[in-house]
């Protein structure tokens, strides 16, 4: 999972927050306010489309339109009344998907750099990877020791602004190679601006320990990390598969990224839907399946050889040449596995992972009322350990987890997090009381149990 994969290829001229190495295109044809901005690409029965919105649980607001010349490219505006405005150039294709982010993955977004570190106007914070499936949020880690570097801090007497120049739409090259003299542009912009941020307040990178130089490491070294061969962790990038991060740097031509980007990216994967179904995966017959379908794909098979072998009047009408055992069973386990492999059209899932939840909801409520009711109340009572759930609740969660992790990965999160929110009850509560039920009426081992807990449990805050 990642939630930046976008890449703008222009800065507006009239952006206070220039993105490094890329040109300045003249943007004085957009209009100010956002619903003009809208506006511009919304034509009934064309190509070219604009969206505008307030940004949630944040300031300002966001809007893009297809450029009216150029319908390959649009602008993106994202305005903060504090912390002015960033403009950007992209490609048309990709201007919902940044819409998306900024307004709804990550409203609290000001600016992106680096592969995806992001600053919110007073902190800089790593790549967003980790989702807090319980909150239903990303979770936001700081980068120690972050410092915000401003279009002041740059620009001194070496850059020479006559050495640059402003592109129009019209001229913008998307194959052209990025300045070679990014410095010298950006003084131009700092002449060229009309009004804006002071240069004091215009973020234009960062810089942290953890992304010097020295600190960064190759895909050699993330496909190490991760436990995969370098050819996989290759393939996941060429095909952009298993959320693999954008890369912090470029360093003579290849990719680099920081350790800690690395790191959440494993930690990311061990909670993927995938890595949670080989938790409780066997090997049957050669191939991975979860659990409790080796279990139900065993028993049909079982249960087509007795009536396709044992029976005398069934096993009449086998032709001679196939009629073994041997070949039979290959039938019946072929039979077999259309019951077993087919079991999300038989089962419900979505319909029983909800029932599960709320049960599951239920038995809290009624342990917190049972507490009321007796008069226990206080933080000795707030401090207990795990709330009992009935043995039938606890052994339909195992059913769910045995034949479809990934669901009942996502009960144990929304469990997690709606008993926090609807009935204050701690995440380590929760996370005991379903580990303990499970641990008590559920038919998983031990080891097999602690390993889907370790890789399904959202992370902690």
């Amino acid at each position: 999972m990642s939630f930046y994969t976008f890449r703008p290829v222009a800065n507006g001229l009239g952006t206070d927050h220039p993105i490094p190495d890329l040109p300045f295109v003249d943007d004085s044809h957009l209009p100010t306010d956002p619903r003009a901005i809208e506006a511009v690409g919304r034509k009934e029965g064309g190509s070219t489309w604009g969206r505008q919105d307030n940004v949630p649980r944040s300031e300002g607001w966001a809007a893009f339109t297809t450029d009216a010349e150029r319908t390959d490219l649009a602008w993106y505006v994202r305005f903060h009344p504090g912390h002015g405005r960033s403009v950007m150039l992209v490609r048309d294709d990709d201007a919902s998907l940044q819409h998306q982010t900024f307004v709804w993955d990550m409203p609290t977004a000001l600016a992106f750099r680096a592969g995806g570190y992001w600053w919110d106007g007073a902190f800089w914070y790593r790549p967003a990877q980790i989702f807090d499936s319980a909150a239903e949020r990303i979770v936001a880690r700081a980068v120690p020791g972050a410092t915000t570097v401003t279009a002041a801090d740059l620009l001194d007497s070496a850059a020479d602004a006559s050495r640059a120049r402003i592109l129009t739409v019209a001229e913008f090259d998307l194959d052209a190679p990025a300045p070679r003299q990014w410095l010298n542009d950006l003084a131009l912009w700092a002449q060229r601006r009309n009004g804006g941020k002071p240069l004091d307040e215009c973020v234009v990178r960062l810089a942290a320990p953890e992304l010097s130089g020295d600190q960064l490491i190759s895909a050699a070294e993330m496909a190490q990390i991760a436990d995969i061969e370098p050819s996989t962790f290759r393939a996941y990038t060429a095909r952009g598969e298993a959320g693999v991060p954008e890369p912090q740097a470029t360093v003579s031509g290849r990719n680099a990224w920081s350790r800690p980007v690395a790191m959440d990216w494993v930690e990311q994967r061990k909670r993927s839907w995938e890595s949670v179904q080989d938790a409780v995966a066997v090997d049957h017959a050669g191939v991975p399946v979860a659990t409790g379908v080796s279990e139900l794909w065993t028993r049909y098979t079982n249960i087509m050889f007795g009536r396709l072998w044992s029976r005398g009047d069934f096993r009449q009408r086998w032709a001679l040449r196939w009629r073994t055992e041997e070949r039979v069973r290959q039938v019946a386990q072929d039979l077999g596995w259309s019951v077993a492999g087919n079991l999300a059209n038989i089962v419900p899932m979505e319909e029983l992972a909800f029932t599960i939840k709320h049960a599951i909801l239920d038995e809290i409520a009624s342990s917190q009322q049972l507490d009321r009711d007796t008069g226990k109340t206080g933080p000795e009572v707030a401090s207990w350990e795990f709330h009992g759930i009935n043995f039938r609740i606890a052994k339909m969660l195992d059913w769910l987890i045995r034949h479809n992790p990934a669901s009942g990965q996502n009960v144990i999160a929304d469990v997690i997090g709606e008993a926090q929110d609807r009935f204050g009850v701690p995440r380590h509560v929760t996370v005991n009381t379903i580990s303990t039920a499970l641990s008590l009426d559920g038919k998983l081992d031990e080891k097999t149990l602690d390993e889907f807990l370790n890789r399904a449990l959202p992370v902690a805050e």
